[in-house]
């Protein structure tokens, strides 16, 4: 069957390796006569699948011996509760709005009892179409939380900001597509249904010493238990960590993040260099914000973006609308993303702009 261009948020774009891998293994994992799907999770077998996933992640990221990896379930989202959780321990928590995902973290944050939440730097007077300045934290904070990537507006922060307190990031949208310092943070947390793998699966990396400061918290809410019993208090998502350990063996193949980063950014700018010579397409971005993994465009009708994603799904460029939110369209260029995938788009851009505008087509 042949394969389209899915330009989706997520659940998103998997590498084609990957996925004939799987194929290939479906029915029988390493001669078992049983898929991962059916292996017990107290297993052998299992228990080097999620241990070799760990070992290759914390390759990829450079991740010290005194963090934790943990893969978890409940999405990014459940993260929004965990962190202020196990983390605030009676001290502020102080936030940077830069987007939806940062609203409902901020949002859940202030639903738990006993936490005081502060929002320290905000985007929104200007539509979240720039990262802000971030003063600085005090040092009585429990935590600076910050998303690095923002799935929805399009924007991106590159540069951690230097902080006394620990920083705790929101990664999901663009974790293991750029080269990040791990050591600069206290806690990252990122759903793995963008670069990483299934939806089902959360990666947790935690340093040792924020986790066990909260005592009494239920036990798939606590970062200690979940630690002690090595991402199996109860049955993990076993599918989705395998799946997982594949991709990250697929990025070291790829050069390791550096190597995907190169070619990340090599996509984004040929997307971004046209829609910054077009007189048809613009970007609601400011270009130093610019995300890499989820990049927003609009015409100057809200007809001719309706039309646009209508025919670009009838071409085979599957997923460009925008989120409901925002409207327009959104180019989603995830790690597995091919740039043929990137030229393709763009010659369908010109063909569609042009006979808008009457003109030739220069395709």
């Amino acid at each position: 069957m042949e394969r389209v261009y899915n330009f989706s948020a997520g659940p998103a774009v998997l590498p084609v390796p990957v996925l004939e891998k799987v194929q290939r293994e479906l029915l029988s994992y390493n001669g078992s006569g049983m898929s991962v799907m059916e292996l017990s999770h107290r297993s052998e077998l299992f228990q080097n699948i999620i241990d070799d996933a760990e070992s290759l992640i914390r390759e990829l990221m450079g991740i010290p011996e005194n963090y934790k990896v943990l893969f978890l379930q409940g999405g990014a989202s459940l993260q929004f509760d965990m962190v202020p959780m196990n983390l605030a321990n009676g001290k502020k928590a102080v936030y940077v709005n830069t987007g939806s995902w940062a609203k409902k973290a901020i949002s859940e944050a202030k639903k738990i009892q006993g936490v005081e939440v502060e929002v320290i730097a905000s985007s929104e007077d200007r539509n979240f179409s720039y990262i802000p300045e971030i003063p600085t934290v005090s040092t009585d904070a429990a935590y600076l939380h910050v998303t690095t990537n923002n799935t929805i507006e399009g924007t991106a922060m590159f540069d951690v900001p230097d902080s006394a307190v620990p920083v705790v990031a929101d990664m999901s949208s663009n974790i293991l597509s750029s080269v990040y310092d791990v050591k600069k943070f206290g806690l990252i947390y990122a759903g793995a249904q963008k670069n990483i793998g299934p939806a089902g699966l959360t990666l947790v990396i935690v340093r040792e010493d924020l986790i066990g400061q909260v005592e009494g918290l239920p036990s798939m809410l606590d970062f200690k238990v979940q630690a002690e019993n090595g991402s199996m208090y109860n049955t993990p998502p076993t599918f989705a960590v395998y799946v997982a350990k594949l991709v990250f063996e697929w990025i070291k193949e790829q050069g390791g993040v550096a190597g995907i980063e190169a070619l990340n950014r090599k996509k984004a700018a040929l997307l971004y260099d046209y829609i910054d010579q077009s007189d048809f397409f613009s970007s609601p971005v400011e270009p130093s914000a610019r995300s890499l993994t989820n990049i927003p465009f609009v015409t100057n009708s809200a007809e001719f973006d309706k039309a646009f994603v209508k025919e670009a799904e009838a071409n085979g460029f599957k997923n460009l609308k925008g989120h409901r939110s925002v409207g327009g369209m959104r180019a989603s260029l995830y790690n597995a993303f091919p740039i043929e995938g990137v030229e393709a788009l763009i010659a369908f851009m010109e063909k569609f702009a042009n006979a808008r505008k009457g003109g030739e087509v220069r395709v």
